[in-house]
């Protein structure tokens, strides 16, 4: 299941970070995930200081 980011995101950047599968880049006012390339490992969820990573 992808994980996807929440408006709470303040473009720190450590979610792209963790990311394994290079699925996470910067976007308008947040970072976004491509739901096509995350494999699910929650990785991103796991480094996010603001809790605003979650499960789709």
């Amino acid at each position: 299941m992808a994980y996807v980011i929440s408006d709470d995101c303040i473009q720190c950047g450590a979610c792209a970070a963790q990311c394994p599968a290079d699925a996470i880049s910067e976007g308008e006012g947040k970072y976004v995930i491509n739901a096509d390339a995350c494999i699910g490992c929650g990785g991103c969820a796991d480094g996010c200081p603001t809790g605003a990573i979650s499960e789709e």
